[in-house]
């Protein structure tokens, strides 16, 4: 018997997901991310987050733009919640299983997270751990992997849109961080 094979940049190329696989929603995401090396893009951002959030002392880390905004501390917590789930669902879908997944709700997970009493450091180190294990799943997987589809909040979407989208949602968050909580760009 054959062993599946594995992701070889070398002769494995991940495209692009095609509309249809992943909800329209989603395409704001998707829009962000340059080209198609999807594994070294997802490694590029967590050296671009942590050039970002390197040195930032806790009042930044605290800091809201607007009342009623999250701080700079739960934007980070929540890239890292919705990492965390979309990473899980790349992986039940790329195991095979057919079971539909539930949506969440990002403001009760960020209301509920301990992001406001963790310092910045802590969340740094969570966000490397969290990109860490999503780049371990995603090169591990195999070919066939990665147009699987299932269903998540009630739309179908594939392993390679779920990746897509991890990265597009953190482009959208990190370039909200540099132009209206720490002034760059």
């Amino acid at each position: 018997m054959l062993e599946p094979a594995l992701i070889n940049p070398a002769t494995f190329t991940i495209t692009r997901p095609e509309p249809g696989e992943y909800a329209p929603y989603y395409d704001r995401y998707i829009s962000l991310v340059a080209g198609t090396d999807i594994l070294g893009t997802l490694d590029a951002q967590r050296r671009q987050t942590m050039l970002l959030l390197s040195g930032r002392d806790e009042s930044e880390g605290n800091f809201r733009y607007a009342p009623e905004k999250w701080s700079a501390k739960e934007v980070l917590g929540h890239v890292c919640d919705t990492e965390r789930i979309f990473a899980y669902r790349a992986l039940r879908i790329a195991r095979a299983d057919q079971t539909p997944m539930a949506g969440f709700e990002q403001d009760d997970y960020v209301r509920n997270g301990p992001f406001a009493r963790a310092p910045l450091a802590e969340m740094i180190e969570d966000y490397i751990a969290v990109r860490r294990a999503t780049l371990t799943l995603l090169r591990n997987l195999e070919e066939a992997a990665w147009v699987r589809r299932g269903v998540a909040n009630k739309n179908e979407v594939s392993v390679r849109a779920l990746a897509y989208i991890i990265a597009g949602h953190e482009v959208h968050h990190r370039r909200i961080l540099e132009e209206k909580y720490f002034g760059e760009r």
